[in-house]
């Protein structure tokens, strides 16, 4: 697999994890076999210097003085990246916890002061929060066309072979790719608002938002929504979103209903659908089934949510 050199995407889909346990640098006593769990060694000319679990040393009888979290960032990075290492530093320089890196093949590992370890998470996992909300650069957001349609159906199957709903993987193909199929042909189907993204000239991410009713009065319904899984958690899916809203406000329509994360779309505008009046076609989904109010919300909204009949076929 082929390490990421983007910056940006490296920074989304670093996923900062603790491992368990506080680590210590040790420089090994000269002449002495290599014995214990050593994580990590760099030769010097003064000697070799060894990272192991501090229970560890203390077993062996050797002396340290600085004890460390160990956090390791996952996600692929190639060696020759540029800028995470300087990134990644400032962050912790500005939150004021100082940091040693140790690049590995496929990650790059983190040992900061022990009783900083959770306070550097915080600064990381919001350093990756801040990256995902941009988009990534040289992105380009457009209406889809029929020659789209093979990529997208492909990119949606990748998306949903674990289903979003069980955590299992989908058998056979995902239900999200028979409705998107059947949605394209169906009068429901909105040209406007069926949104690529592209990549480099590859489309990489696609979301849908078709028409829907509550009591008579027109909504949107929105999804499948889906991004290719090498390029998740870089700001696509957030940028998909904000031109489906842009472009469903520009249309003049007042409002798009979806289900889904209750922790990432609120982050959209979307509520509660039942707070609006708007009930779920299935009552058991709760607070997932939303509602994002647009500039023409008509207010007074009382009614069970109508999707296009291909949700309601599969």
């Amino acid at each position: 697999m082929t390490g990421e050199k983007n910056l940006q995407a490296l920074l989304a889909g670093m996923r900062p994890m603790q491992r368990d346990g506080e680590y210590v640098y040790v420089l090994w006593p000269h002449g002495r076999p290599l014995e214990g769990r050593i994580e990590a060694a760099v030769r010097e000319a003064e000697g070799l210097t060894v990272v192991l679990p501090r229970a560890e040393a203390d077993r062996l009888g050797l002396s340290y003085d600085f004890v460390a979290a160990w956090i390791t960032l996952e996600v692929h990075s190639a060696l020759e990246a540029v800028g995470l290492t300087a990134a990644i530093g400032k962050a912790l320089t500005d939150a004021g916890i100082s940091c040693n890196v140790l690049a590995g093949f496929h990650h790059d590992h983190l040992l900061v002061p022990v009783d900083d370890g959770p306070r550097a998470l915080q600064v990381l996992a919001d350093l990756s929060a801040e990256s995902r909300d941009k988009p990534r650069p040289g992105l380009v957001l457009r209406s889809e066309t029929p020659e789209d349609r093979d990529a997208i159906l492909a990119l949606t199957a990748a998306a949903f072979a674990v289903s979003p709903a069980t955590g299992l993987p989908a058998e056979g193909e995902p239900v999200e790719v028979k409705i998107l199929r059947a949605l394209f042909d169906d009068d429901a189907y909105l040209p406007e608002l069926s949104v690529v993204a592209v990549l480099g000239g590859e489309v990489v991410g696609h979301v849908i938002s078709t028409r829907g009713w509550v009591d008579g009065k027109e909504l949107l319904g929105l999804g499948p929504i889906g991004v290719e899984p090498r390029y998740q958690r870089q700001g696509i899916g957030s940028a998909l979103m904000h031109e489906t809203i842009a472009r469903a406000n520009a249309a003049g329509e007042s409002g798009i209903a979806l289900l889904g994360s209750t922790e990432y779309y609120p982050k959209f505008g979307f509520v509660p659908a039942a707070s609006l009046g708007v009930l779920a076609p299935d009552e058991a989904w709760g607070d997932h089934f939303q509602v994002l109010p647009l500039a023409l919300w008509p207010g007074g909204v009382h009614g069970t949510f109508r999707y296009a009949a291909p949700f309601r076929r599969f």
